[in-house]
């Protein structure tokens, strides 16, 4: 619970830092294209004043002084445009002619852009006639534009940093799960191990001296059902091979287990195609699966009604279905049904359905979820394998 609290706080640190980065870089980076838009607009009014007197002055060292500024403009697109809208001069604009237009008609219908944008300063070659005056239009230089989208750039990659590091702690957070898991399951086995070896001793020693009792058969059964539980456990974490099966057997078994150890008010019905289904399987595990889903179901029926096992092949995937007839899923918990640790039981540990998951997905490349679910009416988990 600890760990998932520091997981849960993390994530919101990291979001929270991640908007007050995005926020303080949007508003500095908006701040200082304001500045430099301002810092154009002044350049582009000196710039337009220096074609002015380059048109009204005959002095040669003062037009080697304009010419210089003029020249000096490297970065912002300048369309200088006359009265009659015809192009006198351009700087900084590239344009590529096609067969439709040549490099003056775009230049041209660029300036006009500009200018029905606002960006023009008009210059008078006299201010006592006012008809004859060239606009000046103008851009954002390229500087101008790319400090424009930068901070959107940066949004984005601060947030995909985000994004990555709250994947990195999940998928860090799954690997322990997982350690847990695996380093659980081995124990026990192993745990396990020496009991079971000791009571197939004695259960042999039993059978020389009370060969008839009938009693010893069983309790047999007992234990070599102990021993397929800890073989079970021992291959939690490996990738055990999975070998030709066929599934009808492996439901089979599971109904008779079930059977043996359920109410006679609690009905197993089998409902399977006639021929056998062959799948790749690890038996042992799959039945398993299909145990815990059985038990569920037992539980969610307390002690009364019916489970159907229902087994086909559906456009290349074999389909398993365990139906119950219980008190169902409520909506709100259908999407928690298989996460460690989640529990409508008061005694439950909330394992099973996510150990069920995990051998389905992990070991068996298949799928397994809620099919239909209906408070008061029953439960269907289908499971959905390759052939």
């Amino acid at each position: 619970m600890q760990w998932t609290d520091r997981i849960r706080q993390t994530k919101i640190l990291l979001v929270v830092a991640a908007v007050l980065i995005a926020v303080a870089s949007l508003v500095a980076s908006n701040l200082l294209t304001r500045d430099l838009y301002e810092e154009e607009h002044k350049k582009m009014e000196i710039w337009a004043e220096a074609m002015r007197t380059l048109n009204v002055n005959d002095d040669n060292g003062g037009l080697n002084l304009v010419l210089k500024v003029i020249e000096d403009n490297t970065t912002i697109p300048v369309v200088v445009l006359d009265e009659k809208g015809e192009v006198q001069l351009s700087r900084n604009t590239k344009v590529k002619a096609t067969a439709e237009a040549d490099s003056t008609t775009l230049i041209t219908e660029l300036g006009k852009r500009m200018k029905a944008a606002g960006r023009s300063i008009r210059i008078l070659y006299d201010d006592d006639n006012p008809k004859e005056y060239i606009d000046v239009c103008y851009d954002d230089s390229l500087m101008l534009k790319r400090l424009a989208v930068y901070p959107y750039v940066q949004l984005g990659v601060v947030l995909l940093f985000v994004v990555i590091a709250i994947f990195a702690l999940l998928t860090s957070k799954r690997a322990e799960q997982n350690k847990v898991w695996v380093g659980l399951s081995k124990e026990t086995a192993h745990q396990l191990g020496t009991p079971i070896s000791s009571l197939m001793a004695w259960s042999e020693i039993l059978k020389e001296q009370y060969p008839e009792d009938p009693l010893l058969g069983e309790m047999e059964k007992d234990v070599l059902r102990l021993q397929l539980i800890a073989d079970r456990f021992s291959k939690i974490g490996s990738l055990p091979e999975p070998v030709p099966s066929n599934m009808n057997d492996v439901l089979t078994r599971v109904a008779e287990y079930m059977s043996r150890r359920v109410s006679n008010k609690v009905h197993i019905q089998k409902v399977f195609p006639p021929e056998p289904v062959i799948v790749p399987l690890n038996a042992s595990l799959f039945e398993w699966v299909i145990e815990n889903l059985c038990k569920n179901a037992v539980d969610a029926m307390e002690g009364s009604g019916r489970i159907t096992l229902f087994l086909a092949e559906e456009m290349g995937l074999v389909v398993v279905e365990v139906s119950d007839t219980g008190k169902g899923i409520r909506k709100k918990d259908l999407k928690n049904v298989f996460r460690p640790g989640f529990t409508t039981k008061q005694r439950g540990w909330g394992l099973g359905l996510s150990l069920a998951k995990r051998i389905v997905e992990e070991y068996h490349h298949g799928r397994i979820f809620v099919k239909a679910s209906e408070v008061g009416r029953g439960t269907t988990f289908r499971i959905e394998l390759k052939r």
